[in-house]
């Protein structure tokens, strides 16, 4: 049984980017955040990567599966098993198809041997029951974000901005008792965001990602791509929505034939547009937005969402929180609050019809 009060949790999240699994310590009681503990990243090899991305797409049973299931699992274990002193683990797995409309998700890798293998208390499969009662099953972060506006003493609603393979967005008011509180709360993916640059890269030129945007910026948008893609039915969708990884994998078509740096100029500027058509639906215009995610790292992607918001755009970082560890660290806070009986999903972040505890907690033999 878990002890009561604050736990170290750690928790481990293998993003759409397909880059590696990062893990981070948290101590919290599901409610509040105490401290900061240690991380560590594990980079998937070149050969794990393939066969990762291979297998997006997929759900249990499809060709492909089991093998990219060890691939998950043995990296995971590698990762977690180097700290010590924790009390619980929340395993995220990796996402390789998300279909709420349906109501299905798939996010490979099993919590019970991971369990086993690393003899504590793991929490997963974090994403099933909202999807199952209705919900969009994503964004999970808000009610982790909810928490570090606290943290950092917001005074003022702010908006916590992740940029990762898919682009999602959390309006937090911070004055809120609560994150499944009516107006606490708005959470929702903006649109792809470095999924499509990192596709398109590395088909026509060889490159995992735009380092420092450098191929960005020798570029040029390409004419009329940008309206088309905001002529997408998804920009007038009203939130809560969410995407999967390849939602807009049509937009590597759109630039087909373009110079590598004009198509990652024109997939870049298409990533900040949708986050720019994305701050319409906020209840009230935040202080700031505090960027986290790999798309932080982009001066061009960076100075695009700065021209086009109407408030401070800076990372994390600025107000003392690990963009690079952030949603790990999200899942080790919401791991402590499937583990307590407390909600990680509402109907301003996922659309579920009430506020729901998502989560599988399995105990070692």
């Amino acid at each position: 049984m878990l002890k009561a009060g604050a736990l170290q949790a750690l928790g481990a999240m293998s993003g759409t980017s397909l880059d590696g699994v990062d893990a981070a310590v948290l101590e919290t009681d599901g409610i509040s955040i105490f401290g900061f503990g240690p991380s560590a990243y594990r980079p998937y090899s070149k050969a794990e990567q393939a066969i990762l991305r291979a297998a997006l797409g997929a759900w249990p049973g499809d060709e492909g599966v089991a093998q990219a299931a060890q691939v998950i699992e043995a990296a995971h274990l590698q990762v977690l098993q180097g700290f010590e002193g924790i009390d619980l683990v929340g395993f995220h797995g990796q996402t390789l198809a998300h279909d709420p409309a349906n109501r299905r998700t798939h996010q490979l890798g099993d919590g019970a041997a991971l369990a086993q293998g690393l003899g504590l208390p793991v929490v997963w499969d974090f994403r099933s029951s909202d999807v199952a009662l209705g919900g969009q099953g994503a964004p999970l972060a808000p009610f982790f974000h909810f928490a570090c506006a606290q943290w950092i003493g917001a005074k003022a609603p702010v908006a916590f901005l992740n940029l990762g393979g898919v682009g999602n967005l959390t309006w937090v008011n911070p004055a809120s008792p609560a994150p499944e509180a009516q107006g606490a709360l708005l959470a929702f993916d903006t649109g792809p965001a470095n999924a499509p640059i990192n596709d398109w890269l590395m088909r026509c030129a060889g490159r995992p990602y735009d380092k420092d945007g450098a191929l960005a910026a020798q570029g040029r948008v390409a004419d009329g791509l940008l309206e088309r893609f905001l002529a997408e039915p998804y920009f007038q969708q009203p939130p809560p929505k969410s995407l999967d990884r390849d939602s807009f994998a049509t937009a590597a078509a759109w630039v087909q034939g373009l110079s590598p740096m004009d198509g990652a100029a024109t997939l870049t500027a298409m990533a900040a547009a949708g986050v720019m058509q994305a701050m319409a639906h906020c209840p009230e215009p935040p202080a700031e937005v505090l960027v986290t995610g790999g798309g932080r790292h982009n001066p061009v992607m960076m100075g695009m969402l700065q021209a086009g918001l109407d408030c401070p755009v800076r990372p994390v970082e600025a107000v003392g929180l690990d963009g690079d560890m952030l949603e790990a660290q999200a899942f080790a806070y919401l791991a402590v609050r499937v583990a307590r009986g407390l909600p990680t999903s509402c109907a301003t972040t996922t659309g579920v019809g009430a506020a729901v505890g998502g989560g599988v907690l399995s105990y070692p033999a």
